[in-house]
């Protein structure tokens, strides 16, 4: 779950981490109330939306008096942003956090996130940090510096000295830098961060250090021990579908393209999703509905990628191991004979009372396409979209 860069700085505020000041505001007289309550000559105008690369897409804007402050928070309220991280559609624009204006050294790079690879912590740092980190990390990735993180140990002081120095800072700025290091690590720890990234983190022309930006994303599955921070959820941030997923316990991600897929297991899901890809199809949706699915389940599952309107057919891929082919066709079943589904449905089911699950989709009389492997499930459901194309 992420949170919202103006309630991301609060948090940072309760654990003593530098951020400007600065006031959330849900109109374009409110925004210019909170310039007039800052004070100060300069402001920057931000669109508070669950996406990077703002500063791109026009989502930053400076102004220099308050009629641009008004200016600039009437055109972002209302809209939809568009970055490379929201997709073609974007993300509404409900609130606009107006800041004080920093006087801007240095911009520098700093993250905290798990390295899956080594399972433990890494911190991230580059002195290139800004609106390009993205392109430095690709192009340059020798300016970009890690420490691994010890769970037992946690973060060592020689480790941020390390980064610091890395980071050409000089004098105070490295215990500066030590201590706001530690800070974070102990927010992304107690509160069971799955990332915190300070982009950009800066050197003020006075010497100090600021975050200027903080991006926080929960895990959701630490949600119930942060209650005060599920309180912050943002739903119309979220993928109406994915918000409608999590409602039913189903692991489901949109994608752009016009196969619905419906399976059990992560593994198996990319799997199938691979296939569909190396036959010439492009899958809706990553959905994994799980070892312990029942009836009612498999029915939401099914209606929810058939509420996907781009879908020109479906894959449903069951390997029946905890989870019984039987649920998984009954709720196949209800769930077409309860939409009324006008694509077509290819169906390979295999493992535990698979026979049975044959049987009853068979004596359904619904228009059901089976496959006997997944080579061939992901060839007719490819052979079906195309089909509906054209």
């Amino acid at each position: 779950m992420n949170l919202h860069e103006y309630q991301a700085k609060e948090v940072f505020r309760s654990y003593g981490i530098p951020v400007p000041t600065g006031k959330v505001a849900s109109s374009a007289e409110e925004a210019v109330a909170a310039a007039q309550g800052l004070g100060g000559a300069i402001w920057v105008v931000k669109a508070q939306v669950h996406a990077g690369g703002r500063g791109k897409a026009g989502g930053v804007k400076l102004a220099r008096d308050l009629e641009a402050v008004r200016a600039a928070a009437a055109a972002l309220l209302g809209t939809r942003l568009v970055t490379p991280q929201t997709g073609a559609e974007g993300l509404p624009v409900s609130q606009v956090y107006v800041e004080s204006g920093s006087q801007i050294a240095r911009e520098i790079y700093l993250s905290l996130t798990l390295n899956r690879e080594r399972g433990r912590i890494a911190m991230i740092a580059s002195a290139a940090g800004g609106m390009d980190i993205e392109e430095v990390a690709h192009k340059t990735p020798e300016k970009i510096l890690s420490a691994t993180i010890h769970p037992a140990a946690g973060l060592q002081a020689y480790q941020a000295r390390e980064l610091a120095f890395g980071l050409k800072l000089e004098g105070a700025q490295v215990a500066q830098f030590q201590a706001l290091a530690a800070a974070l690590y102990r927010l992304y720890i107690e509160k069971d961060l799955s990332l915190l990234e300070v982009n950009p983190l800066i050197v003020t022309k006075a010497g100090d250090l600021m975050a200027l930006d903080a991006k926080i994303n929960v895990d959701a599955n630490a949600g119930f021990r942060h209650p005060e921070l599920m309180r912050l959820r943002d739903a119309s941030q979220e993928d109406p579908m994915e918000r409608r997923a999590s409602e039913h316990d189903l692991n489901y991600v949109s994608l752009d393209g016009d196969i619905a897929c419906m399976v059990n297991g992560a593994g198996l899901a990319m799997a199938t999703m691979d296939l569909i890809k190396l036959h010439g199809g492009a899958p809706a949706n990553f959905l994994d509905v799980g070892g312990g699915a029942t009836p009612e389940r498999v029915t939401a599952a099914f209606e929810l990628i058939l509420s996907n309107e781009r879908v020109r057919a479906v894959l449903v891929n069951i390997f029946g191991g905890i989870v019984r082919c039987d649920i998984i066709a009954e709720g196949v079943i209800t769930a077409v004979t309860k939409v009324g589904v006008k694509v077509p449905v290819v169906v390979r089911l295999e493992g535990t009372n698979a026979d049975a699950a044959r049987d009853m989709l068979a004596k359904s009389g619904l228009t059901i396409t089976p496959a006997e492997d997944l080579t061939d499930a992901a060839r007719k459901v490819v052979a079906l979209a195309k089909k509906g194309k054209a």
